[in-house]
């Protein structure tokens, strides 16, 4: 009989962890050498039960096998591990130890194999990652049954369980995390002009705020404009899982404080929510904040931040388009019992936000087959309110024929802009201009 890796790996794992969970040993890279060494250890003491009990033996190669799979069990993602590594894949949606979808960057999906033997196993396996993954160690049981994780940097990891009738866990990989406008530009998503307009807005310290919706590399796009930050210039991150992971990128930023909310015990006890992270991000002497997502009361902080010590800040938010930016943020005001008059908010948006920038993700099918593409469709300028409730706004770019963004006000900053670098002689209306020339 052949020796069953996958057998030998369920074998293990209990002695495994009870031998780490003993060590409090925890996910830091500085410890996962000595985890290693004590995995490389257990399997070859299993090998040696196993030969004398008469059972099957492994190779060599299969033992040094059974160990790489116990330690990608604990500090990796199992079986699923082959495809987070895929640089193609982006997406994988689980429905079930055995309902596999994969979704590859060029927007098809094919049915993967299963990534446990049970669904009970498959819940098993997300407590180890939740446990042992991620800056912070994490529950997911019947108590707590929503996970959020970010694992390494490139992928993030949402599950739930008791609440769905399997459990459910739904994966994203992060594609491009040196990007920078020239990327971009390369892939279609801004054109020559508006690289080169985004790129003075940065420089220009102007206050951004990304929308957009889910899947639409909003993230992806805040690492590009953070790349035209100047290098020495204090950057602080928050967020709710790690995926800016600007602090990693030493040649581009070398002064970033980087910061991920924390959840509570059961008891609702230790938890760092992102808006005392931002209150303390001006603190820590922070030029400039950067918000991977504002999804509640954070956004008034940020807001403050933009409109103090953070000029030059950037943020991202869900909206379905521009102009519903403002109808958006109101509602994520009053999210946390906060209580503040539509005609404050407003009037502390028209003075914080400088700029919104629109993204769309386009999926379908046509005579070429199937096409996937994310562009920059709008991006407006605010403006105080004037004789209206809401912040005034300039449409700068709007979508052309095609959707994509083409220039169509000149903003009432353009001085500004121009002397950090625009050429206004880009802005000209000339069609989507890709400068590849």
């Amino acid at each position: 009989m052949s020796f069953d890796v996958q057998q030998a790996v369920r074998e293990v794992l209990p002695t495994v962890t009870q031998a780490l969970d003993a060590a409090a040993v925890t996910g830091d890279e500085a410890v996962r050498e000595y985890a290693r060494a004590v995995i490389t250890d257990l399997v070859r003491e299993h090998v040696d039960s196993r030969a004398l009990a008469g059972r099957d033996a492994p190779t060599l190669q299969e033992e040094r096998r059974l160990a790489e799979a116990v330690y990608n069990e604990i500090f990796a993602l199992g079986r699923l591990q082959p495809f987070v590594d895929d640089p193609e894949v982006e997406n994988i949606d689980v429905n079930g130890c055995d309902q596999v979808w994969i979704t590859y960057r060029d927007g098809h999906k094919a049915l993967g194999p299963p990534i446990a033997d049970s669904d009970e196993e498959l819940v098993g396996n997300v407590r180890r990652w939740a446990a042992y993954q991620g800056q912070t160690a994490r529950d997911f049981s019947i108590a707590r049954p929503r996970l959020h994780l970010s694992v390494g940097h490139r992928t993030r990891i949402a599950a739930l369980m008791g609440v769905t009738p399997r459990p459910c866990l739904s994966i994203r990989r992060h594609g491009l995390l040196e990007a920078d406008l020239d990327d971009l530009m390369v892939n279609g998503t801004v054109d020559k002009g508006l690289r080169a307009f985004l790129a003075a807005a940065v420089r220009a310290h102007k206050d951004i705020v990304i929308t957009g919706g889910m899947g639409d590399g909003k993230t992806t796009f805040a690492r590009a404009l953070a790349a035209e930050i100047d290098p020495d210039e204090r950057i602080a991150t928050v967020e709710k899982e790690y995926e800016l992971f600007l602090h990693l990128q030493t040649d581009r930023h070398r002064d970033v404080l980087a910061m991920e909310a924390r959840e509570g015990n059961t008891e609702g006890l230790g938890a760092i929510t992102m808006r005392q992270l931002i209150e303390d991000a001006l603190r820590f002497n922070a030029r400039r904040i950067i918000v991977g997502e504002v999804r509640g009361d954070e956004l008034v902080p940020m807001l403050e931040a933009m409109n103090t010590g953070g000029s030059g800040s950037i943020c991202t938010m869900h909206a379905d388009s521009a102009d519903q930016v403002f109808a958006r943020m109101l509602i994520l005001a009053g999210s946390g019992g906060l209580s503040i008059a539509p005609d404050t908010l407003f009037r502390t948006i028209g003075m914080a936000v400088d700029f919104v920038v629109h993204l769309r993700h386009e999926l379908r099918h046509d005579i070429d087959g199937l096409v996937n593409r994310r562009y920059v469709a709008e991006v407006n300028e605010v403006l105080p309110p004037g004789d209206g409730l809401e912040p005034a706004v300039n449409h700068v770019y709007v979508p052309g024929p095609d959707g994509r963004a083409v220039p169509n006000t000149i903003p009432q900053c353009m001085e500004e802009l121009v002397v950090a670098g625009f050429d206004p002689d880009l802005f000209a209306p000339r069609g989507w201009d890709r400068g590849y020339a």
